[in-house]
């Protein structure tokens, strides 16, 4: 396996609209709108909450002091710093302008990949590892997740993405040979699928996608594993388009029915990212604790409006979805379907483009999340 060549990233395509003037490490927003020939920021106060919100010309930031949640287009994002307002002046530290704020003002509106991308979908789980139990149906996370793998993969090969899966059938598969997967195949994207669960609580809902905390930056979650922010891994030579990865990727998602918006959300306790050397993000496709979620997610209706979704986020149309999903949706929800019943036989292939294809073989071991 050559680990040497780095495979071609997303190419997010910043026009240069927005730069930093940083002297330190909180930037006066009025000062940062000024150099970007922006207008002063918005000031508000809503039901007690103080709200800045930056008005530019691709879109409205809406940032509330005092907290680390952000909206840009509607969307929820984590920031690792809460905005502060220093002598009644609304300040954002540096690193959510850099990390954040610029990419996603920035970021061009499809991606640029090459004429025919690769990517790897990561179901996760799998084996011995069941992932969470769906409250409704008796099914576990591992056999979801692999069924959304394959309607997902049908849809991007028809549109001449090259598609691996790190598994095809019921394995253990350890986070390290996920990771090394992705880079045998020199894929361009990486994209982890999962179901969230929430047992204590049954009323936690909705859709959550991750990606690597930057260096420097404290994450959104922890999970209880050490945040250290002075830590740098390989895929934090993404993080701009670890970010436009996961916008696009989660509002499609929330476009395929009515769920909460959970946010765009960076975490280091997910391993299967830290080492991806390509724009690499994770999905939480919903709660299979939440009786109304488990309900939806058992229905492979919902699987493929989740698939349909993803596909149109990494195809650049989320503008025309229907439209552009409508050629190809039944067959495909047939060969998706066909592929889960055949997917406990040994060796099955991976590749959607080369079904004769097979990955590199390794010995199960014991999977940890």
């Amino acid at each position: 396996m050559d680990t040497q060549t780095s495979p071609a990233p997303i190419n997010t395509a910043a026009r240069g609209l927005f730069t930093n003037s940083i002297a330190g490490p909180w930037v006066p927003l009025n000062r940062w709108c000024l150099s970007n020939g922006l207008q002063p920021p918005l000031r508000a106060v809503i039901g007690g909450t103080p709200l800045v919100t930056l008005r530019t010309p691709v879109g409205d930031f809406i940032l509330r002091t005092g907290s680390q949640k952000g909206f840009w287009k509607g969307l929820e994002f984590g920031l690792g710093f809460a905005p502060q307002l220093i002598n009644n002046q609304p300040f954002v530290h540096a690193l959510d302008l850099t990390k954040t704020i610029q990419p996603l003002l920035n970021s061009a509106p499809e991606p640029a990949l090459p004429g025919s991308p690769v990517i790897v979908i990561d179901p996760g789980h799998g084996g011995a590892d069941p992932g969470t139990h769906c409250l409704y149906g008796g099914q576990h996370e591992k056999e979801y997740v692999l069924d959304w793998a394959l309607r997902l993969r049908a849809l991007l090969a028809t549109n001449g993405w090259q598609v691996w899966l790190t598994r095809t059938n019921d394995i253990d598969l350890p986070i390290s040979n996920r990771v090394a997967f992705a880079e045998q195949k020199k894929a361009n994207v990486f994209l982890s699928l999962h179901f969230n669960s929430s047992p204590d609580d049954q009323s936690q809902e909705g859709l959550e996608t991750y990606c690597l905390t930057p260096a420097g930056m404290p994450s959104n979650l922890t999970r209880g594993y050490g945040d250290d922010l002075s830590t740098a891994f390989p895929n934090n030579a993404f993080d701009e388009q670890n970010l436009v990865l996961a916008a696009r990727v989660h509002k499609a998602l929330l476009q395929s029915g009515p769920t909460r918006d959970r946010g765009v959300r960076r975490a280091r306790f997910l391993g299967v990212l830290r080492g991806q050397q390509r724009p690499a993000i994770l999905v939480e496709g919903g709660y299979l604790s939440n009786p109304r979620e488990a309900r939806l997610i058992a229905s492979s209706a919902h699987r493929q409006k989740l698939a349909e979704g993803i596909a149109q986020a990494l195809l650049g149309r989320e503008e025309s979805k229907a439209q552009a999903m409508a050629p190809i949706r039944a067959g495909e929800m047939i060969r998706a379907t066909n592929d889960l019943a055949q997917a406990s036989t040994p060796g099955a292939g991976n590749s959607a483009t080369n079904r004769d294809a097979r990955p590199a073989s390794w010995s199960p071991e014991a999977v940890t999340r």
